[in-house]
């Protein structure tokens, strides 16, 4: 008789673990998934001139030259820079003046910035002022004629970009943002 009561508590205590498992099982849930997708930044800017590169020089004249440089919508918010190489005689021969809306930086010849915020992004930056050049009306035919094709004065523009934000609480000052760009980039 013992013998059947333990099969029979035993059967209880199986049925009982199966109707209690059973119920378990339909108590379960999954939440649809959350697929997050994090894109790629990046600042693009581009460089433009429509107005040639080769110019003839005429005492007091000025000389239509139209460099202009553009941060593309979706870029990220940035320091824009433009960078002015005159070769050693350029002043000898030129002058010019930097659009407005740049400030010369501290420490460093000839380059300019700007900041450039998203509400901003798209828009076209002149970097020389009204456009032009103007050659000097001390410029003589002798220092016309002295000059060869190597040796006439040139000025290369450069454009340049860094982003403003250093992390979600902070940002680059420009002197940092100027130190990397060559950091980063390698040149």
């Amino acid at each position: 008789m013992k013998k059947k009561v333990l099969v029979m508590l035993v059967s209880v205590l199986l049925v009982t673990a199966c109707i209690v498992g059973g119920t378990l099982a339909w108590l379960t849930a999954q939440a649809h998934e959350i697929v997050n997708t994090f894109t790629t930044s990046d600042i693009e800017i581009n460089l433009k001139e429509t107005t040639g590169d080769n110019y003839k020089m005429v005492p007091g004249y000025t000389i239509e030259k139209n460099p202009k440089v553009t941060v593309a919508v979706g870029s990220e918010e940035c320091y824009l820079f433009v960078k002015l190489d005159k070769s050693a005689n350029f002043d000898e021969f030129l002058t010019y003046a930097i659009a407005e809306g740049w400030t010369a930086l501290d420490g460093a010849s000839d380059v300019y910035y700007r900041i450039v915020e998203i509400d901003a992004m798209g828009t076209e930056y002149d970097v020389l002022k009204d456009n032009q050049v103007t050659v000097k009306n001390e410029v003589t035919k002798k220092m016309m004629n002295d000059l060869t094709d190597d040796s006439c004065p040139t000025l290369t523009v450069t454009a340049y970009a860094f982003q403003h934000h250093k992390n979600a609480d902070e940002m680059f000052d420009v002197d940092e943002a100027w130190a990397n760009i060559f950091g980063a980039s390698g040149n």
